[in-house]
């Protein structure tokens, strides 16, 4: 990508995309290449998902991508009855809080697992995937 045009990536990812250019676009690129990345702080370790460009513990801007691999532990989750504008037409949906330890993950539970089925503490992996228009996205299934 020439350095005049913008790098508007950021518009391919979720359902509706509020914001079209962010300081962490290269997530959608590591999302293209099938890897769901968060950021980790390299003063201090801390690790961010949804990445971030700056940590707010040591307000540097010095981060690292790291992989969201291996598989977490279902923390809550809620099925939506109601949604915003522009989520409407996907009621219901579940979404969800998986803890990776250090660091968690809030997301959607992948429509193949039946909601009878979750149940806190259980084991789940997040996936590269998308949204039924085409979108980028990530989804918790079984691990």
């Amino acid at each position: 990508m020439a350095k005049s045009e913008l790098d508007t990536r950021f518009s391919e990812f979720g359902t509706v995309s509020f914001a079209s250019v962010t300081r962490v676009n290269d997530f959608i690129g590591h999302l293209q290449n099938g890897k769901l990345m968060g950021a980790r702080c390299v003063k201090c370790g801390k690790n961010f998902f949804p990445p971030r460009a700056q940590c707010h513990d040591c307000l540097t801007a010095e981060m690292e991508w790291f992989e969201v691999t291996g598989a977490g532990k279902l923390v809550s989750y809620s099925t939506l009855q109601y949604a915003p504008t522009g989520f409407t037409d996907e009621v219901p949906y579940t979404i969800a809080l998986v803890d990776y330890g250090a660091y968690k993950v809030f997301g959607r539970i992948d429509g193949s697992v039946p909601r009878d089925d979750l149940a806190v503490g259980m084991t789940l992996k997040a996936a590269v995937s998308r949204t039924a228009n085409g979108q980028l996205t990530y989804v918790f299934n079984r691990a």
